[in-house]
């Protein structure tokens, strides 16, 4: 679906919080960055973070070992955090180098190239946000340590509980790792068959996570993050919703 048809739809069945993911250059322009935000003004509704769908292609632009074509990047991700702004949202996700990518970039100038576009993000008053992906450095729970003592000041996370199970990690051990750092999250549960269901519709001791959360003082935003094929009927996203309105009304 478009994204202003999505809002529409999960506004319908009680939904106000959301993370946009831009699919295309032109959702990016002025012009479709005002009927969005007209659109979620509408129907009472805010948008807290944003993700690139440039995604996949972050480990060549951002972080090649081509200094040019990374400050080159940090003007194309300008536009990202400017349309953060522009709509209200604070937050920007990262993924980051895969190692899947030939790259020879130490840790070290991965952190400065990460700095420098934190800096870039604080202009419009956005924060840049690591996220843990499988077959990424920051997959890694070392690595995430390694950018909170490099970077302390600059070092955000967003902890994505599917890609944590996906790199043999649990969401809880990901979120101890990044500690008073983390400011964001992307939930979803699993079982035996998939990979991906909707939260309390799995194995994951989704409880759990969010009474250390809450031991952790997080204020933050949690955000359901599934595929299309995880659900079949939009009553499925409200009993998930509604289920962890629960527990956070239980343990916050």
């Amino acid at each position: 679906m478009l994204t202003e048809d999505c809002i529409s739809t999960l506004t319908g069945i009680g939904f106000d919080t959301f993370e946009i993911f831009f699919n295309t250059f032109s959702e990016l322009e002025k012009d479709y960055l005002d009927k969005l935000k007209t659109h979620l003004e509408r129907f009472g509704s805010s948008v807290v973070s944003i993700h690139p769908f440039t995604s996949s292609y972050e480990s060549f632009l951002l972080f090649s070992n081509y200094e040019r074509r990374f400050l080159d990047g940090v003007s194309l991700y300008e536009m990202y955090f400017r349309a953060a702004q522009y709509i209200g949202a604070d937050k920007v996700v990262l993924h980051g180098l895969s190692t899947d990518y030939s790259s020879s970039l130490s840790n070290a100038e991965y952190c400065r190239r990460f700095e420098l576009l934190q800096k870039k993000a604080a202009c419009y008053g956005v924060k840049l946000l690591q996220e843990n992906v499988v077959r990424f450095r920051s997959g890694i729970p070392d690595f995430i340590m390694d950018m909170r003592e490099q970077i302390p000041e600059s070092a955000f996370f967003v902890c994505d509980t599917k890609q944590a199970f996906r790199s043999g990690v649990t969401p809880l051990d990901e979120i101890k790792t990044m500690g008073k750092s983390l400011r964001h999250i992307h939930i979803s549960d699993n079982d035996i068959n998939n990979k991906c269901v909707l939260p309390g519709k799995g194995r994951f001791d989704i409880e759990e996570f969010i009474k250390y959360l809450a031991g952790l003082k997080y204020d933050g935003d949690i955000i359901i993050e599934v595929y299309r094929f995880s659900f079949d009927k939009l009553s499925e996203l409200t009993e998930s919703k509604e289920y962890l309105e629960y527990l956070v009304y239980k343990y916050f």
